[in-house]
């Protein structure tokens, strides 16, 4: 996929001189640029080079702009359109984003206005085509989605500790995969035959950890009816994975240590050692060292865990990553229950590639089956996503401007979610069209 700096972009204006003025900034930045006078001939051209971004003038002989904006739409569905004219209205505005136009620009317009909307309608591009492209798995262990740098520096990692016998501790927040990460490397090393056990110590009542952990002899405490092995037993010959190991108890951690170091566990009621071959994986979300200085986490048992370490990064630092989950999600859940698989407008997308996701990944997925389930068109548009989203959005613009400069975006951005339909937008506002049409009034959106 281009860069955006490296995107082809075709110019379409009968105004020799609005061309070259066009052509000298757009060059500028790097983009490659190719110009038309007129539509037929802009037609031509695009049967026969791909163009990632097409400027057109609203207003030319014969055959107008907006014509040229519905051929586009209908015929290069992966090229984007930036109308340009000297004709303002709202209802062209509209009647241009409706057709097709992703963009609308007024004459006069300065160079920083031009490569504002040149440069933001081509991200929303490459992001659509990220979020539309397939799932690359080439560099990724099996279950995992990612492109990013920070992913795939995950997958070295994991590579390089599979084939091993060494202790892992995986760190990372909450629903970012940790779990994942210890099947991956316990699927792809020599134990992969054998048992993978998962242990949650967080989800185990405290007075419960150790007997699960290393089993009981009958007799051991009221209700030991019988002899039962733990975890560690279970595990034997292949991997136990201890999730949230800073749950453990400072009595349980001595044991941890033990089996760790001899290799070795004890049932509880019970006083001699039994030889386990188990590899040991562990994670958490908190920060054992600070846990080390509160006394609350033995550093002895923390040196012996952090023989490799794999820090997953959150999901707000996986940049594209994100489009890529969203799909991936989106086509699971779809695929599960049997529907047909959604459609993000570039809004939404924008709106979901820029939130800050404190849950995760896992956060993601349960959105991602919220909008499946509950949404019943064709497109996931701003208006579907959870109402957290839209505040989060707004709050990321900082607060440098005005309530009437925030009240006039917002109105923008809802009548761009559905695609110009006041009756809609009102809805979402709510408030009637009467009172929608007074606040246009005073919002400056260029049109034909």
């Amino acid at each position: 996929m281009k860069v955006e700096s490296e995107a082809q972009i075709l110019i379409v204006d009968d105004a020799q001189d609005t061309v070259e003025i066009l052509r000298r900034t757009l060059q500028s930045e790097g983009y490659r640029v190719f110009s038309a006078p007129d539509v037929p001939r802009a037609i031509d051209i695009l049967q026969q080079t791909p163009f990632d971004l097409v400027i057109t003038d609203y207003k030319m002989p014969k055959v107008s702009g907006m014509e040229l904006v519905k051929h586009v739409r209908e015929n290069f569905k992966d090229t984007e359109i930036v109308m340009i004219t000297g004709y303002p209205s709202i209802d062209g505005a509209v009647g241009a984003v409706k057709a097709g136009a992703a963009e609308y620009l007024q004459k006069p317009f300065t160079d920083e206005e031009l490569l504002s909307a040149v440069r933001g309608v081509l991200g929303k591009l490459r992001m659509r085509r990220t979020a539309q492209s397939q799932i690359r798995r080439s560099h990724a262990p099996q279950g995992f989605v990612g492109e990013s740098r920070a992913m795939k520096e995950v997958f070295r990692q994991v590579d390089k500790a599979a084939p091993t016998a060494a202790t892992v501790l995986i760190t990372g927040e909450s629903g970012t995969g940790k779990e994942l990460v210890a099947r991956a490397i316990h699927y792809s090393s020599p134990r992969a035959a054998a048992p993978f056990v998962p242990v949650n110590c967080s989800a185990i009542p405290e007075t419960l950890l150790e007997s699960e952990l290393f089993g009981y002899v009958k007799g051991a405490f009221t209700g030991a009816n019988e002899s039962r092995a733990g975890f560690f037993q279970t595990a034997d010959g292949g991997t136990i994975f201890l999730d949230e190991i800073s749950a453990t108890t400072p009595s349980t951690q001595v044991k941890l240590l033990r089996v760790l170091q001899e290799r070795e566990v004890c049932m509880v009621g019970s006083t001699r050692p039994r030889k386990v071959d188990i590899r040991i994986l562990a994670a958490t979300n908190k920060d054992l060292l600070r846990l080390i200085e509160h006394q609350s986490f033995r550093e002895d048992l923390y040196f012996r865990l952090n023989v490799i370490t794999i820090a997953l990064p959150p999901l707000r630092e996986r940049g594209d990553d994100v489009l890529l989950l969203i799909q991936h999600f989106a086509r699971k859940v779809a695929s599960e229950l049997g529907k047909p698989v959604p459609q993000f407008s570039d809004q939404a997308l924008q709106v979901l590639r820029n939130y800050h996701w404190p849950g995760n990944v896992r956060e993601l997925e349960n959105v991602m089956q919220r909008l499946v389930v509950m949404t019943d068109t064709d497109i996931i548009e701003v208006a579907d996503l959870p109402a957290l989203m839209h505040l989060s959005a707004l709050r990321g613009r900082g607060f440098s401007r005005t309530l009437a400069e925030v009240e006039t975006e917002y109105i923008r951005n809802v009548l761009d979610s559905v695609g110009g339909n006041r009756t809609r937008a009102a809805e979402i506002l709510d408030i009637d069209r009467k009172t929608l049409r007074e606040r246009l009034k005073d919002v400056e959106v260029p049109s034909p």
